[in-house]
């Protein structure tokens, strides 16, 4: 099959509120944090890469290639979103689109890659976003591979650090989920986030194929 959309899960946090711990590697329902957004969002993408800073090998377990930032410094996600928007120029030249994804969203929807898709097709933008409960999350973004350079210039010249304050600059989707029963976007912060998530895995609250006892397949 040819590879049109890939997605990178955005593992380059220092997650401070966790104690400065690994985030992706935190357990929730006996597997990895990391394992559980894999698992949702490798049946919608083409391909998927892991976003991670240090030694790669503490990933090996997951058999993704690991893909450092591009610029030093810890400079936030859009150093890790240029860092897949330039492996899939170099690595992958039929991909078109970069889906990004943050680790610390366990419940993230099973059609966030094919809704961001229609919305930009439908809308004629160039980039796409989620939202939820009223609020965006730039995080979770469609990326087309040709705003490389811009996204590298904007990074690296100019000091752009915010992922809206890049994404102002072209036309954007953003595409709304409902945020109850359950919001698709909870995303583990502190200590006390992941046990509400245990719970919610728990209670089959997910929404997907993640529950307990049951084969995530990454």
């Amino acid at each position: 099959m040819s590879v049109r959309v890939l997605a990178v899960v955005l593992a380059g946090g220092r997650a401070r509120r966790m104690g400065g711990r690994d985030k992706a590697l935190l357990e929730l329902g006996g597997r990895p944090l990391v394992e559980h957004v894999i698992a949702r969002l490798r049946p919608q993408v083409d391909a998927l890469i892991l976003n991670a800073n240090g030694d790669p090998g503490r990933f090996a377990r997951f058999g993704l290639e690991v893909v450092a930032d591009p610029v030093a410094g810890h400079q936030g996600p859009l150093a890790g979103i240029l860092a897949a928007l330039d492996w899939a120029r170099r690595r992958a030249p039929d991909v078109g689109w970069v889906v990004s994804a943050a680790t610390d969203t366990p419940f993230l929807p099973l059609d966030l890659v094919a809704r961001l898709l229609e919305a930009v097709h439908r809308e004629g933008t160039a980039l796409a976003c989620a939202a939820s409960g009223g609020r965006t999350h730039p995080v979770f973004g469609l990326w087309p591979v040709a705003l490389c350079g811009a996204l590298r210039t904007a990074l690296v010249t100019e000091g752009v650090r915010k992922i809206d304050l890049f994404t102002a600059r072209y036309p954007l989707s953003v595409v709304d989920w409902p945020a109850r029963p359950a919001d698709p976007f909870f995303n583990v912060n502190r200590p006390e986030d992941l046990a509400h998530a245990a719970a919610r895995l728990r209670a089959g609250g997910d929404g997907g194929p993640l529950s307990p006892g049951q084969d995530r397949g990454a």
